[in-house]
């Protein structure tokens, strides 16, 4: 067997993972395209799709199981925050703000990074926080590239409307003052990954007496290249 790694059972289950890389496929066609005998390639389909790695289509076909998204969501949020560190350290540097980086999770937003504002006064929103998705620019940007459907109910008790999120859309950033917290104001921008999907938002944040009530002014072309550096590398290692 070609690419052996001397051990036999995953070699197999290797096998038919990637004749399913192909598409669906029955058992007859799975042990044609493996060379496996039919009872091993039966018991190795089941078993991958004991754990979801393998599922079957409406016509009973074997085909590659959600386990496998899942892996590589995980997979793509490692490389995400591995390449958007010393982006918000930059980003934090140049503006003087805190930087955060905030992914979606069902009703909310999480910050899975951030670079903080080492002294004075500034928005500290920890690693792991839980923010909602009705406030905020790091919201409207979360949402405002949704399917029409899903945007719509997103925008049920928002603090923004659909106006806003066109202009969202119109000019790539967004911002708010004082919509998640009085007296803060923040800046964001799409981070993408494959296939154009908006899978982040960069963020600067602090007090308005700093960021003033427009600021977008003051940092948006920041946060936009900062959002775009981190796409073009997720880009480049995907």
């Amino acid at each position: 067997m070609d690419n052996s790694s001397g051990v036999g059972v995953l070699d197999k289950a290797v096998l038919v993972l990637n004749a399913l890389e192909a598409g669906p496929a029955s058992l007859a066609q799975l042990v044609q395209a493996t060379g496996l005998a039919r009872p091993t390639a039966h018991r190795l389909a089941v078993a991958l799709e004991h754990h979801r790695i393998v599922t079957r289509d409406t016509q009973g076909r074997f085909v590659l199981g959600p386990r496998l998204s899942e892996l590589s969501t995980a997979a793509g949020e490692d490389r995400l925050l591995a390449v958007a560190a010393p982006v918000l350290l930059q980003l934090r540097d140049l503006t003087g703000e805190s930087a955060q980086l905030y992914r979606r999770q069902g009703d909310e937003r999480v910050c899975v990074a951030a670079a903080e504002r080492s002294s004075g006064l500034r928005d500290t929103v920890p690693v792991g926080s839980a923010l909602p998705m009705t406030a905020g620019s790091a919201a409207q940007i979360l949402l405002a590239w949704e399917e029409p459907d899903r945007l719509h109910r997103g925008l049920r008790g928002a603090k923004f409307n659909a106006s806003t999120l066109a202009s969202v859309r119109r000019r790539g950033w967004a911002h708010s003052v004082g919509e998640r917290e009085q007296g803060v104001a923040s800046v964001s921008a799409p981070i993408r990954g494959s296939g154009g999907k908006v899978i982040a938002a960069v963020s600067v944040s602090g007090p308005i007496e700093r960021l003033t009530r427009a600021p977008g002014r003051l940092h948006a072309v920041a946060v936009m290249a900062a959002a775009e550096r981190v796409t073009e590398s997720m880009r480049r290692t995907s």
